[in-house]
């Protein structure tokens, strides 16, 4: 009789039985970044922001969109390269300089509502090849910056653009813009010309009084129909819509506001 310490069968049968497990190659377990890089070296979890911290830490960082909501952040934080959507709303966002979003060419979706910011570099987004929504709501901004020709979305809403805050024939050369809100910024004008890509125009609550008859249409061509405006709304300002009734001859659908 042997007298040992031997371990039960099923015991001896789940040790026997459990494949032995290879330590990893290196390449295959290093994870990448959202701008493709390894988490080698100093950009694991994005650039640097200037308090030492990176932006993917500080922020969320998920596939090629990066969140920073309602962090506290007094400045656009340093992007990785490949960055597609950024959302940084809530914040304490002063100014846009003139490189926060510079070599992000595949950046489509900025969204800064909700901040602070009062002062836009003129190039801070006209470099983007790929931006196609801008909305900056509910800041302070008193004039708009050159627009890359790209956009399909615009929101300003919010703001104190004013009678000069935005320039002449700003949205001419944006081809592509189908929605365009202006809302509560005291304009005492319609900006024109409009793109005639043009789907939605909202320009409520603010001083326009007066409009004219070529300001849609074309007072020289009764046969101009311009069939992709079809929401454009003017309540909230200070004119009767009903004193220029051929400025609507040629849309779609009458636009809301004041009547009387």
């Amino acid at each position: 009789t042997e007298i040992g310490t031997a371990l039960p069968s099923i015991i001896q049968d789940s040790y026997s039985s459990a494949p032995l497990t290879e330590e990893p190659d290196e390449e295959a377990s290093t994870p990448k970044l959202i701008d493709g890089s390894s988490v080698q070296g100093s950009g694991v979890l994005g650039p640097q922001t200037q308090d030492g911290l990176p932006t993917c830490l500080l922020c969320t960082c998920l596939g090629t969109t990066v969140y920073c909501d309602d962090h506290e952040l007094d400045a656009v934080p340093p992007l990785p390269k490949k960055t597609t959507y950024f959302y940084s709303r809530y914040n304490r966002i002063r100014k846009i300089n003139r490189n926060d979003f510079a070599n992000l060419n595949n950046l489509k979706r900025i969204d800064l509502t909700a901040n602070f910011i009062s002062e836009i570099h003129e190039d801070a987004f006209r470099r983007l090849p790929q931006l196609e929504e801008l909305v900056l709501r509910d800041n302070r901004i008193r004039q708009l910056p050159e627009l890359p020709p790209t956009l399909t979305f615009i929101d300003v809403s919010k703001n104190r653009l004013g009678r000069k805050g935005i320039r002449n024939e700003a949205f001419k050369d944006l081809h592509d813009l189908q929605h365009l809100y202006i809302t509560d910024n005291n304009l005492d004008h319609i900006p024109l010309p409009l793109p005639e890509s043009l789907q939605a125009l909202h320009l409520q609550n603010n001083n326009i009084q007066e409009m004219h008859e070529d300001t849609f249409c074309k007072m020289k061509d009764f046969t101009y129909v311009r069939r992709a405006l079809e929401d454009i709304r003017l309540d909230g300002n200070p004119i009767n819509l009903s004193k220029t009734p051929y400025a609507y001859m040629c849309l779609p659908r009458l636009p809301v506001g004041n009547l009387i």
